[in-house]
């Protein structure tokens, strides 16, 4: 049985030195859903996290920005999935992805974390790897000709060309929600990969 999306979890790190960087593209995406769904985010001290409780089509869907910094993503996430009594199949995460260059995205379910802190953490906290995630693509140093390390490259800002391809790809996402939150992710996944090939 399918079940649809009913926590979204963008990944990031909090404060304002972090706002533009690269790794939080996921809290870009999520604030973006937010707006989308007319919900506002509010900082929940028991979850560590920005929550913003939302309704579609009747049905209760809860987004969230862990505030632990990325590397602890999962004692939020573990926090609210067992909260509202969710198993992993109905959580999606949003995420910066090095493997896809700007302006690419790919939706997928389960698999390995890549080396990304975030994702690494919130699969040990919920025993699972089942969950969706939402795979941004802001490029690699190497694949963008640049000579930064990783770590250094994701806690800077994309250039304006890149950033640019990055927004493109948000309103990519913020268009297939819908159908996300209603279980469709062949119409989903289908319409986010076609647009990889523009």
């Amino acid at each position: 049985m399918i079940l649809p999306i009913r926590l979204i979890i963008g990944l990031g790190n909090p404060g304002p030195e972090y706002e533009t960087t690269r790794h939080n593209a996921g809290f870009w995406l999520a604030d973006h859903i937010a707006d989308d769904l007319k919900a506002g985010f509010s900082l929940e001290k028991g979850f560590s996290a920005m929550v913003a409780k939302a309704r579609f089509e009747g049905e209760a869907v809860i987004l969230a920005k862990p505030m632990t910094y990325m590397n602890r993503s999962g004692q939020a996430a573990g926090a609210i999935m067992r909260f509202y009594k969710l198993v992993p199949e109905q959580v999606l995460v949003l995420h910066d992805e090095l493997d896809l260059l700007p302006g690419q995205v790919k939706i997928k379910q389960g698999g390995g974390h890549a080396g990304h802190n975030g994702l690494r953490d919130i699969q040990a906290a919920f025993s699972s790897p089942a969950f969706w995630r939402l795979r941004l693509g802001i490029g690699h140093p190497r694949s963008l000709g640049l000579a930064q390390q990783v770590a250094a490259f994701v806690l800077n800002p994309p250039r304006r060309e890149e950033l640019e391809k990055i927004e493109g790809v948000i309103d990519r996402c913020r268009a297939v929600v819908p159908a996300l939150l209603r279980g469709d992710f062949r119409q989903a996944t289908n319409q986010l990969h076609e647009g990889n090939r523009d």
